[in-house]
């Protein structure tokens, strides 16, 4: 017999926003941190701490406990779990705390205006009215959070990346949109042979330049600022080049305008790798690249697009696309292929 229908999965999607704000609020108070390398505390010296009362505190632990955050022991003290210790540590390599910040503070609130970013098609995280684009130099959240957040979400796709694709001879890599460098750092650490360059805005270089530095990667890793959207904007003379979670941020004309110039900067005989949350060709799923794709609708005029509509376009480019290599990513599901013949 079959299962009676209930609502169980409604309620599992509705609780979701429970764990998420107990997941933002312990990483705001920096918990995780505070507990790394074997540390521990009780409710009492949590809540002294963090200068709040015994009910609230002992809320948020015990949500974190059952959402394998936190381990409680039979003594009353609490830890890290493997997970946490991993990767909500600041410092550590792989640290995801930078993605959940941005979404706490800067995607979160606009969810309450979703039904106004629906209907006007517009997105809610930013001034469309005054910016030009969610990237501006002079945007307090997006300065503060935005390129620690893509760092985050990048860290360890990068490691999934330098799995399932084979960079030996690969020598000079662009990395278009490269932002916190996340790729080049862990592509650069897994190919000793690779050399990269990060191309973005010169304040995001600016602001990545400390992170290359702090790497040891910094006669690896150099940097060229400019725009992809300008004629020509795109350095030449490399061998490949990567767009990392770059185009699902523009809408079809400009993704499309970034793809060319990608494809009229590559050299012959060279590589052009994306890497994206790709929705499938049927427009079915899956569910991450879905739904990060609906995150668009209030970030940006993009969208998530299939490997078929890239695929389209790169081959009107001139490239020929040898399809994708499926990964378990953040933010990407797997790297999109196409040669320059």
């Amino acid at each position: 017999m079959t299962s009676p229908l209930t609502p169980t999965p409604l309620m599992d999607l509705t609780l979701g926003v429970y764990a998420f704000k107990a997941l933002g609020l312990a990483t705001e108070l920096e918990l995780f941190t505070e507990l790394a390398g074997g540390g521990s505390t009780t409710l009492a010296g949590f809540a002294e701490r963090h200068e709040i009362d015994a009910r609230p505190a002992e809320l948020l632990l015990t949500a974190l406990v059952s959402l394998d955050l936190l381990r409680l022991d039979d003594d009353g003290t609490y830890h890290n779990t493997p997970l946490s210790e991993e990767f909500l540590v600041k410092g550590k390599p792989r640290y995801f705390g930078g993605w959940v910040t941005l979404v706490d503070k800067h995607e979160y609130p606009a969810y309450v205006k979703m039904l106004d970013s629906l209907r006007g098609n517009r997105p809610y995280t930013w001034d469309v009215e005054n910016q030009g684009s969610l990237f501006q130099p002079d945007d307090p959240v997006v300065k503060e959070h935005f390129w620690d957040a893509m760092h985050s979400l990048s860290a360890y796709t990068a490691g999934q990346l330098a799995e399932h694709f084979d960079f030996t001879s690969v020598k000079r890599l662009l990395d278009v949109g490269g932002g916190g460098a996340a790729y080049d750092i862990e592509l650069c650490n897994r190919y000793p042979h690779l050399k990269a360059t990060v191309f973005d805005l010169p304040f995001v270089c600016d602001l990545t330049g400390p992170r290359v530095e702090k790497a040891g990667l910094a006669d690896r890793i150099s940097f060229a600022s400019g725009d992809f959207f300008q004629v020509g904007g795109v350095p030449s003379g490399y061998d490949a080049i990567l767009l990392s979670n770059i185009l699902h941020d523009w809408g079809v004309e400009d993704a499309r305008k970034i793809l060319r110039s990608c494809a009229e900067a590559l050299s012959s005989g060279g590589v052009l790798l994306i890497t994206e949350s790709f929705v499938s060709d049927d427009k079915r799923g899956p569910a991450p690249a879905a739904l990060m794709s609906l995150n668009m609708l209030i970030e940006t005029w993009g969208r998530n697009y299939t490997a078929a509509e890239y695929s389209a376009w790169m081959e009107e480019f001139g490239l020929k696309p040898e399809g994708v290599t499926p990964f378990e990513g953040q933010g990407a599901n797997g790297v999109l292929v196409a040669r320059k013949p």
